[in-house]
């Protein structure tokens, strides 16, 4: 099982100690994804889900991360993988040493109105009575 999770990793996606990060202000996605050990989509997903994980924009729109943010990072991916924490139990662990974590933020809500809702609701028991006869 082991030699399957190592196969799956290419020769250069090995996670680095904040002790090993290079000494420069900021960092691309691609650069502190190749830090964490996983994939710029990873950092992303990660933005989603702990609240702390904000990278500033440049003008373009292109993340850039500051090394207390690739600390962070390697900080979630040793909750999530090597001590094999779920998201919330690592939200939780990092909110015990003091980063700034609450619950993930709720997806927007539609905007519906109460009588459209009531007409799908009537649509939908219509279809169940006919495909019931």
């Amino acid at each position: 099982m082991a030699r399957r999770a190592a196969a799956k990793r290419s020769p250069g996606d090995t996670a680095t100690d904040p002790s090993g990060i290079p000494d420069k202000p900021y960092f691309k996605i691609g650069e502190a994804a190749r830090l964490c050990g996983v994939k710029p989509y990873v950092l992303r997903y990660w933005e989603t889900e702990f609240k702390s994980v904000r990278p500033q924009k440049t003008r373009s729109q292109q993340r850039v991360y500051r090394r207390r943010d690739v600390e962070l990072l390697l900080k979630v991916r040793h909750l999530l993988y090597d001590k094999r924490f779920t998201i919330e139990g690592a939200r939780a662990r990092l909110r015990e040493l003091g980063h700034d974590e609450g619950p993930a933020p709720a997806p927007p809500q539609p905007d519906v109105s109460v009588e459209t809702l009531r007409k799908i609701k009537q649509g939908l028991a219509d279809l169940i009575r006919i495909c019931a006869d």
